[in-house]
Order: structure tokens, then C-alpha cells, then sequence
């Protein structure tokens, strides 16, 4: 049994709090159980640090990330004197959060704010559309959502049923429509309706780089040119099960696209949590969300500090005093 640290929060960030513990349960009792057993009555010298760093790596960390967090753990012990393994689990703790934590808000301050939402076919794009209506929609803002897939045969279908559910609008056309036309309309739509929110899809493939470019780029300059007034978020959506090869896949798709934030689907469904830091060194961008079951509300806003608590939770004796 572990402890989970007790913090001054609403009932709904002890809810979220919870979520993702539930969505880490594979995770932790998995590969960083094996860290936690590491660290628990352990010396701290050069084999800890070894056992440490292989323990990462098959935890999908990814071998450049396990290394630099092995280093960054040496030099806290060495500077704050640490002796035991719960000293050197909380410093490790510690580094984990401060390494996932955002540098900078998401920028939704636009009229409308509009979330582009990007990724290849497969890794849960629609559903995700809709579990950030829900979100949004619960926290008080107008969400409208725009069909932007018209490459892929019943994505706008796929994207209505969703829409009912959420229960918000959605702006949709034909296959084969253009769609910066479609997210065009949506923005313009939202400005004169009083929305706030457009929540766009894109299409999960197409032939090239460059056409993915064009698409993208084009698809922005729609935004601005419907509303000047509009701010622009792109989250590229991955699909937490596939780890580091979610990665190769996403990379270029990523630079093309010009990513924001990462989404990341389906984090209950692993036990190689560790990918969460592998996307973040690798692609560079801030996690701003993530999956942790299948129903409408379960996708939550990701918090450093929670993920990072219960990925390794306080050892017993310890949290019992807190």
C-alpha cells in the first residue's frame, strides 16, 4: 500500500487527482513498482543509479530521458546531502513534476478561442473533439465544433454522433470539402452566435509533408481571416499504448503541423506510463491533456504534480505521518 500526499484542493481536482491515479494503476504496479522497491531501504551509490536508469528505460521513459534523470538525481543528492532511497524517491519525485510542468497557459483568450486538433488516423482524434466539448462546455464556455476531416470517408458522421452526446453544434460538409472553408465557416459562425470555442478536427493522413503543410497553414490563415481576433491552439493527439513508437510516427507530423500541446489517449490502457516524459523530451511541448478511460468525462486536464504523485507515491510510514 502507498500514500498519496494531501493537498488543499476542491472536490472536483481531488476527483481529477484520483482519475489519474486510476489511470496510472498499470503504470505503477508495473515498471515503477520495480523503482519504488529500488528506492525503498536502498543504499544510494553507483548501482542504485545503474538500476535506476535501465528501470526507466523499460518504463518507455526512453533511454536520453532516463539518463538525464538519473544525472539530475545524482547531482540533487549530492547537493542536498540525501541519504536514504525515500530521500533520493522524493528528490526523483520532484524532478519528474518540475520537468512536466508547462512553462507557459494555453492561449484561449481569442473570440473565439479555436483548438485545432491534429494526428494520425487511429489514435482516438474524434473522441477526443468531443471529451474536450464536454470539458469546456462544463466549465461554462459555448463550444462549437467544426468537421475538418473531409479526407477520411464517415469522419464527419463519426464527429455528429459524438457532437449529439456532448451535446454542442458542429459546422460539417461534404466529403471532399475544403476544409480550411469548413473551419472558416465554424469560426465565422461562433463569432455571430456568441460561441467562444471552436474545437476543429483535420484530416489524420494525407499524401505528403508538404501537403500537410499547405492544409495546415492554410487552415490558420482561415482562422485569423474569419475572426482577427481569434487565438490558435493546435494539440497533436497520441496514443499512449504505441509509446515511443507514437513518437516516430507523430514527429514529423508534428513539425509540419506546428504543434502546441500533446494530447495523450488511452493512459489507462498501459503500463509503460513512462512514455507521458519520452513525448515531452522528444517532441518538445507541454502536455496538456490526458485520456484515462473511454466515457465522456475522462479525459482530464494533465497536472504535473498529480501525475508525478502517483506514478510514485509516497512509502508507507512516511505518508502516514503527513
Amino acid at each position: 500500500m502507498f500514500f498519496f500526499k494531501k493537498r488543499n484542493i476542491s472536490d472536483k481536482e481531488f476527483e481529477e487527482q484520483q482519475k489519474m491515479k486510476r489511470g496510472l494503476e498499470k503504470t505503477r504496479t508495473g515498471f515503477f513498482q520495480n523503482i519504488l522497491n529500488t528506492l525503498t531501504n536502498c543504499q544510494i551509490d553507483d548501482d542504485l543509479y545503474n538500476d535506476l536508469e535501465e528501470q526507466l528505460i523499460l518504463a518507455d521513459v526512453g533511454p536520453v530521458c532516463a539518463v538525464r534523470l538519473v544525472d539530475e538525481l545524482r547531482d540533487a543528492v549530492e547537493e542536498n546531502h540525501l541519504k536514504t532511497g525515500e530521500e533520493a524517491l522524493d528528490a526523483l519525485r520532484d524532478i519528474i513534476c518540475r520537468e512536466l510542468t508547462p512553462r507557459y497557459p494555453m492561449e484561449l483568450d481569442g473570440r473565439p478561442a479555436v483548438i485545432l486538433v491534429i494526428g494520425v488516423n487511429g489514435v482516438g482524434k474524434t473522441t477526443t473533439i468531443a471529451k474536450l466539448a464536454r470539458l469546456y462546455k462544463e466549465q461554462g464556455r459555448k463550444v462549437m465544433l467544426a468537421a475538418g476531416d473531409t479526407f477520411r470517408a464517415a469522419a464527419s458522421e463519426q464527429l455528429e454522433l459524438w457532437a449529439d452526446r456532448a451535446g454542442v453544434p458542429l459546422v460539417q460538409a461534404g466529403q471532399g470539402a475544403d476544409p480550411a472553408a469548413v473551419i472558416f465557416d465554424a469560426v465565422q459562425s461562433a463569432t455571430a452566435r456568441g460561441y467562444d470555442m471552436v474545437i476543429a478536427d483535420t484530416a489524420g493522413r494525407l499524401h505528403n509533408k508538404k501537403g500537410l503543410m499547405d492544409e495546415l497553414g492554410k487552415i490558420s490563415r482561415s482562422v485569423k481571416k474569419a475572426s482577427p481576433e481569434a487565438s490558435l491552439e493546435v494539440l497533436l493527439v497520441l496514443d499512449a499504448i504505441t509509446g515511443q513508437n507514437a513518437i516516430s510516427q507523430a514527429e514529423e507530423f508534428c513539425r509540419a503541423a506546428g504543434a502546441t500541446g500533446v494530447v495523450l489517449t488511452k493512459l489507462d490502457g498501459t503500463p509503460k506510463g513512462g512514455c507521458v516524459l519520452a513525448v515531452h523530451e522528444k517532441l518538445g511541448l507541454p502536455i496538456r491533456f490526458v485520456g484515462v478511460g473511454e466515457q465522456l468525462d475522462d479525459l482530464i486536464f494533465f497536472s504535473a504534480t498529480d501525475f508525478s504523485e502517483a506514478l510514485l507515491p509516497e512509502l508507507p510510514g512516511k505518508g502516514a505521518e503527513a
